[in-house]
């Protein structure tokens, strides 16, 4: 792993990754773009598409991501506080707009995680997906950062409920076994982080199975 975002983001695409998933930490505790300018340098370094989450909270927010060239922006917690924020974004947008959902224990957590709602996550996808939203990132905080495997069940019965949206599976994935796991299930897409930076899987692993 580079300490170095932008150096980071290169390598990445050099290895062969077909897109970049960026989370502002920072953005999402305090919702605002803390790093953009970072984010901006990367868009600046690399060619492939950049999808964009963490403190997104204004459709002035929204445009100014999208305006830099990131790809796709996503909404989190103001998507399950503010559902008619999504609707705006969606209809302005389109599919430039994807949701995030993390949930702890199967209800959807906010604001960098430090809060959960009573909405379960079944429940929450399918009302984005009758707001118009295409793409959904689904996270079980408990299998995130562990290497422990993906929770195959919670994303089983995502993509069973709202079979027409693009659900990209995040949290988890410890080896190449796992990608090939949900690709089964028919989700559309994985994100890996730490099990990258850790070498249980390469980029080769990534891209061979999904292909």
């Amino acid at each position: 792993m580079n300490p170095d975002p932008i150096k980071q983001a290169i390598a990445f695409e050099k290895a062969g990754a077909k897109a970049l998933h960026i989370v502002d930490l920072d953005g999402a505790l305090s919702g605002d773009l803390t790093n953009l300018q970072v984010i901006q340098a990367i868009l600046a370094a690399i060619t492939i598409p950049i999808q964009v989450g963490g403190g997104i909270r204004s459709m002035a927010q929204v445009a100014r991501y999208l305006d830099a060239g990131v790809s796709r922006v996503i909404i989190g917690s103001k998507a399950v506080e503010d559902p008619a924020f999504v609707a705006e974004a969606v209809q302005q947008y389109g599919d430039q707009i994807a949701v995030g959902i993390d949930a702890k224990d199967g209800f959807v957590a906010t604001r960098g995680w430090l809060a959960v709602s009573d909405q379960d996550y079944l429940t929450v996808a399918d009302q984005m997906a009758q707001l118009g939203v295409k793409t959904i990132i689904f996270t079980d905080i408990a299998k995130d950062g562990t290497l422990m495997g993906p929770n195959l069940e919670q994303l089983q019965a995502i993509a069973a409920k709202v079979p027409d949206l693009q659900i990209i599976a995040s949290g988890g994935i410890s080896s190449r076994e796992d990608l090939e796991a949900v690709k089964a299930l028919g989700v559309y897409g994985v994100i890996s982080g730490k099990a990258l930076y850790n070498g249980n899987i390469t980029m080769t692993d990534v891209v061979e199975v999904g292909e």
